[in-house]
């Protein structure tokens, strides 16, 4: 692993089609932008900007899309080494059964450098694939403290932005909680001794059916003073309203309402089981909900009423919840599921994954990089760009790109990703991580990890 990103004061793409994702959405032919200290700063016709700055060095993008890179709205890096892994015993028969003999396992296993490995596995795989902000939300009980360090040094050094967390939860003990709100705190205490350009932060939690009302009463304690809101599962699987109705009398988003947890920058990943009622509270409080459609049909649980949730106003993301960082794979996905769910081929419009997928998830960044536009090119926004080599054989317009991506991108299309100005792969080679030696160590790692899983099994 080298950690260089190629460092550049000035760069003028040329050549490229661009897709802006403005408010209005334009395709610009022959397009060029100028980039400089990690933003646009200048844009229009290739030949003009090169007449324009005949000085600054020239990144010619070959008649490929030049894009906004992909944002991921709810991730897991510590899941990287699961891949392939055994469970013993019978076929996991729903959720629950899949948390406490695969997740609340596999966590348990992890040590510090495999936190730091499943990140840089994760984050080659962002990189190849075009995703350049990731929204992380980290467990590894046996190795709490200093976690996030590990994961922030392997951002650092791929040069990708993310905004992580520590999931607190009590199923690990009081002390386990505990030191899961200290590390919360701790990294949310330094981040201002990090690239803030890079990582931000936020305070993670598990979900309801594993925090107490002391332990939430203690995150909200713990949290005053950092800017920050939280991040939490919510109602993924029925279990998660069931148990909160049993301990407490009242559904999942109604009570993380009434411990303070939920509001304009707390992030709930999945709600998929939430009533009307509890919507309602969602869009009142101005909180953030991810949707992780690969996920969901994995562990079986349901599709979250995406369309429903939107309409109410309710800023509905798209997370890929530690499946592949392709974040194209997401959108068919989501634009699959719910036609297959309701049987009705009009649900999930293209637009409708647009809006989760570019317009949301660009907020949301925007939430933990304030005054940055993100998602989007135009003059002042991130320079954080992909390049895609994606030549149509129909008419490819600005209205019609959300299907070209549906139905025709793949992921070995991007060839050039670039973050906050710095190439990071550029014609598919990989400049700031060493993906054969990432691969070669993370495999000698996640077999140790698979020892002390099964050990745990036993």
């Amino acid at each position: 692993m080298n950690g260089k990103t190629e460092q550049i004061e000035k760069v003028l793409i040329t050549n490229g089609r661009l897709v802006t994702w403005g408010e209005r959405n334009e395709l610009i032919s022959h397009g060029a932008l100028l980039l400089q200290d990690g933003r646009i700063v200048d844009m229009g016709d290739s030949a003009e900007l090169r007449a324009k700055y005949p000085e600054v060095k020239e990144l010619d993008a070959r008649n490929q899309l030049v894009m906004p890179g992909n944002i991921c709205a709810h991730t897991h890096f510590y899941g990287a080494f699961s891949r392939g892994m055994r469970i013993p015993g019978p076929p996991m028969k729903d959720f629950p059964d899949i948390l406490n003999r695969l997740w609340w396992r596999l966590d348990r296993a992890l040590l510090d450098v495999d936190v730091e490995y499943s990140a840089l596995v994760c984050l080659v795989d962002a990189i190849k694939h075009g995703t350049t902000t990731l929204i992380d939300h980290h467990a590894s009980p046996n190795a709490i403290d200093s976690s996030l360090d590990q994961i922030a040094d392997a951002v650092e050094m791929a040069g990708v932005r993310a905004a992580l967390c520590y999931e607190v939860t009590d199923r690990n003990g009081p002390a386990g909680a505990q030191e899961g709100i200290s590390e919360n705190v701790r990294f949310l205490s330094t981040l201002k001794e990090r690239d803030a350009h890079l990582l931000a932060g936020s305070f993670g939690l598990h979900a309801s059916l594993s925090i107490s009302d002391e332990t939430l009463a203690d995150c909200v304690s713990a949290a005053e003073g950092l800017n920050t809101g939280f991040h939490i599962h919510v109602a993924e699987h029925e279990v998660d309203e069931y148990d909160s109705l049993y301990k407490y009398n009242r559904r999942v988003v109604d009570r993380l309402v009434e411990a303070g947890i939920l509001g304009p920058k707390s992030i709930a990943a999945h709600a998929i089981h939430v009533d009307a009622v509890e919507k309602d509270l969602l869009r009142e409080t101005g909180t953030w909900v991810t949707h992780q459609p690969r996920s969901n049909m994995n562990n079986a649980v349901g599709a979250a009423d995406i369309e429903g949730m939107m309409r109410l106003g309710i800023p509905v993301c798209l997370g890929n919840d530690g499946f592949s960082n392709n974040m194209w794979a997401e959108w068919k996905a989501a634009y699959f599921l719910h036609k297959l769910a309701h049987r009705d081929p009009r649900r999930a419009n293209g637009m409708d994954i647009v809006q989760m997928a570019i317009y949301n998830n660009a907020a949301l960044a925007e939430m933990f990089w304030p005054r940055l536009p993100m998602g989007k090119l135009e003059i002042g926004a991130a320079a954080d760009l992909i390049f895609v080599d994606y030549h149509a054989t129909t008419p490819l317009t600005a209205g019609n790109l959300p299907w070209h991506i549906i139905f025709g991108f793949e992921s070995d299309m991007v060839t050039t990703t670039i973050v906050a100005g710095n190439v990071l792969m550029a014609d598919r080679q990989l400049l700031t991580l060493d993906e054969e030696a990432i691969t070669a160590r993370s495999n000698e790692l996640a077999a140790e990890v698979w020892e002390r899983f099964d050990e745990l099994s036993s």
